[in-house]
C-alpha cells in the first residue's frame, strides 16, 4: 500500500521506525532482531537507510596515499526485499540518496525496487563524504534532493533516462522527501529551507518526514509555515531519543539543532549514560504524547539499529 494511502486512512497517531542496515559481516538475523520487538505496536511501514560507499586513505610507501572505496553495510535494496517478504503487513521505505550514484545507478536501484512491488521512497541528497566539508554530486549524479525526485517523477511517468526506449511501463513510486523544522545545516535560514522544500514538492513530494527535534513547538512552527506557503502535503514528526551524554555535543553539531535548555541540564545531572538513556525515553515519551495530543498521522523514531529504548517509548505511548 502506498504511504498516502495509508496516512488517507489513519483514524488515530501510528507508530513507525528507521532501520539502521548493519555493517558488513552481519547476519540478516540482525535486521530481524530489531524489528520483531517493535512489530508489537502494528506499525504500518518502516523506513532503510541508504549509505554511499565510504573513501579511506592508506599509507604507502614514500609517504603517498592510496585511495580505496569500501561499501560497511549492506545493499538497502537487498534488505528492503527480505523485510517485504517476512514481514506480509509492513510496507518498507528505503532511502535513496545523491551522494555516490549516478543517473543511471538510481534508475537502476528504482528498476530493483519497482520490480520487487515496493512502492514507497524516502529521497535524499546525503552526506558528504566523510573526509570533505562540501558535497560534490557524482559526474553525472544530482547535485541536490529536487533532481532526485524529478527523476522518480518521470519514471513514475514512463520516461526512462534512454530516451529511445519504446513502450516503457511507468513505475508507481510514492515519493517521500525530508524537512528540517530547525533547519538544514547549509541553509542560510530555516525560510530558504521551506522554499526548497516547496520545489521538492512542486518536483512530485507527496510526504514530508522531518528531522529530529527536541522541542515540539519547532515542529508546530515549521507545519505552519509549511501550510503558509503552500505546502499541504502529510508533514510527520522524526523523534530520536537521547542516548548518551555525547550527544550533547554531537547532536548539535551534526544536525544543527538545538537542545532545549531544560533536557541539557538534566542529562549535565546524569552520572553515567544509563541515566542518560533513561532520561532520553522519558523525554521522548512526553514529546510524543503531546504530538498524539496534537493528532499528528504518525511518529516516526530514529532507532540507529538499537530498539531497546524505541520499544520501551512506543509501550509507553501507543
Amino acid at each position: 500500500m502506498k504511504i498516502t494511502e495509508i496516512l488517507q486512512n489513519i483514524k488515530k497517531t501510528h507508530f513507525s521506525f528507521e532501520l539502521l542496515p548493519p555493517l558488513k559481516g552481519s547476519s540478516i538475523n540482525k535486521i530481524y532482531d530489531t524489528i520483531d520487538p517493535l512489530m508489537e505496536f502494528k506499525p504500518p511501514y518502516m523506513n532503510i537507510t541508504y549509505h554511499r560507499e565510504e573513501v579511506i586513505y592508506k599509507k604507502r610507501e614514500a609517504g603517498l596515499l592510496e585511495r580505496k572505496t569500501t561499501r560497511k553495510r549492506p545493499g538497502t535494496v537487498a534488505i528492503a526485499a527480505a523485510i517485504k517478504y517476512k514481514y506480509r503487513d509492513l510496507e518498507v521505505v528505503p532511502h535513496l540518496i545523491c551522494g555516490g550514484f549516478s543517473k543511471e545507478e538510481t534508475e537502476n536501484a528504482l528498476i530493483d525496487l519497482n520490480f520487487l512491488g515496493i512502492k514507497n521512497i524516502l529521497l535524499l541528497r546525503g552526506d558528504p563524504e566523510l573526509s570533505s566539508n562540501v558535497f560534490i554530486p557524482e559526474k553525472d549524479g544530482h547535485k541536490n534532493a529536487i533532481g532526485l525526485v524529478k527523476q522518480v517523477d518521470n519514471l513514475n511517468k514512463g520516461i526512462y533516462l534512454d530516451n529511445e526506449l519504446e513502450n516503457s511501463t511507468p513505475s508507481h513510486f510514492t515519493i517521500g522527501v525530508a524537512g528540517y523544522p530547525e533547519k538544514h545545516i547549509e541553509s542560510p535560514n530555516r525560510l530558504s529551507g521551506i522554499h526548497f522544500l516547496k520545489q521538492k514538492v512542486a518536483a512530485g513530494a507527496e510526504f514530508i518526514v522531518t528531522q529530529m527535534f527536541f522541542d515540539n513547538q519547532k515542529y508546530y512552527d515549521f507545519v505552519a509555515s509549511c501550510r503558509k506557503e503552500g505546502i499541504n502535503i502529510p508533514i510527520i514528526p522524526g523523534i530520536k531519543p537521547i542516548a548518551v551524554q555525547n550527544h550533547l555535543s554531537s547532536l548539535p553539531k551534526t544536525f544543527n539543532i538545538d537542545l532545549p535548555e531544560t533536557l541539557v541540564k538534566e542529562i549535565i545531572k546524569c552520572k553515567n549514560n544509563i541515566q542518560v538513556r533513561q532520561l532520553g525515553i522519558e523525554w521522548a515519551i512526553a514529546q510524543s504524547k503531546d504530538l498524539i495530543k496534537n493528532n499528528v498521522p504518525v511518529i516516526h523514531y530514529y532507532t540507529m539499529g538499537k530498539p531497546d529504548n524505541i520499544y520501551k517509548i512506543a509501550k509507553a505511548v501507543f
